[in-house]
């Protein structure tokens, strides 16, 4: 992505346009939305606007519901709701600033999705992606466990730097969505290997945790197709990417009787009811006292 993600530049959509979406998108930076949201929005405005030369104040909601029909005739519902959101925070935004004086988006508009339970590994599938992860490098393997035992996300582990991994304490301060500073926990196991690993390295303590071959901090592209390449070696019937690891984190906590606030805090969740949705989960703790309880 370019330094400058949250500037629009398309010469199609008219410049008084432009200059008010470069002003929404800069007020999305200041109040550090994260990059990939900012990036989605602009993406969003400039589809819409490249095709609607109509000043923001002249559009109304005919204009843009006959829009989001014809757009979302192939689409999925996530994609819909998406570009609904983003009209509906662009317009509260050009609402709130006097460039139109009515609110244009209607909440009715946004499909109904239902919550999909978070993809995990179960105990079995667990224990064989454990044992594959064995025959990796350090590198992978430390990787690995940094993964399934902080529950970090790909670009936050991506973004760490040796000196902001304590190994003897097994802490890292991670830096989360909107820049927002947190502390997670990694188990013993990492903590070991994450130590032999780095034990053959520079020692430079501004150096990325994880490097790719060439020296240079391992992306976000590199861990996903490491964490690919694993669910593959251990059989899987599905893929296994960095998100499996984070919702496998959460599930085990949660049936190892981990407190929701806690685990809320690990992952970096703001919003409670975002890790509640693993409550709704049938882990093997819970299938097992079930058993027990009902036979």
């Amino acid at each position: 992505m370019t330094k400058k993600y949250w500037e629009c530049r398309d010469v199609e959509i008219p410049e008084e346009t432009r200059l008010i979406i470069n002003e929404y998108l800069l007020s999305l930076k200041l109040a550090n939305k994260a990059e990939n949201t900012i990036v989605t929005y602009r993406k969003v405005l400039e589809r819409f606007y490249s095709t609607n030369p109509l000043p923001i104040e002249l559009l109304t909601s005919a204009n843009i519901l006959l829009w989001l029909i014809n757009f979302s005739k192939d689409k999925k519902e996530r994609t819909v709701d998406i570009y609904v959101s983003a009209f509906s925070s662009f317009f509260n935004f050009c609402l709130a600033e006097d460039y139109v004086n009515h609110m244009v988006i209607k909440k009715r508009w946004r499909p109904r999705i239902s919550k999909s339970l978070p993809k995990f590994l179960n105990e079995q599938e667990f224990a064989r992606v454990k044992m594959a992860a064995e025959k990796l490098s350090l590198r992978d393997r430390s990787l690995i466990l940094f993964l399934f035992s902080s529950g970090c996300r790909r670009s936050e582990v991506s973004n760490l730097t040796i000196q902001d991994v304590n190994i003897s304490r097994r802490t890292a301060e991670v830096k989360g969505k909107g820049k927002k500073i947190r502390h997670v926990h990694f188990s013993e196991e990492c903590a070991l290997i994450l130590s032999e690993y780095l034990s053959i390295r520079s020692g430079d303590k501004n150096e990325a945790l994880f490097l790719n071959r060439f020296g240079t901090p391992l992306q976000t592209g590199g861990i996903y197709n490491i964490t690919t390449k694993l669910g593959k070696m251990a059989g899987l019937t599905h893929l296994l990417n960095p998100h499996s690891c984070r919702h496998t984190f959460a599930t085990n906590m949660l049936a190892k009787g981990a407190d929701v606030k806690f685990i809320a805090d690990e992952l970096g969740h703001t919003n409670l009811n975002t890790t509640r949705v693993y409550a709704r989960i049938p882990t093997e703790d819970m299938i097992l006292a079930y058993q027990n309880k009902m036979g």
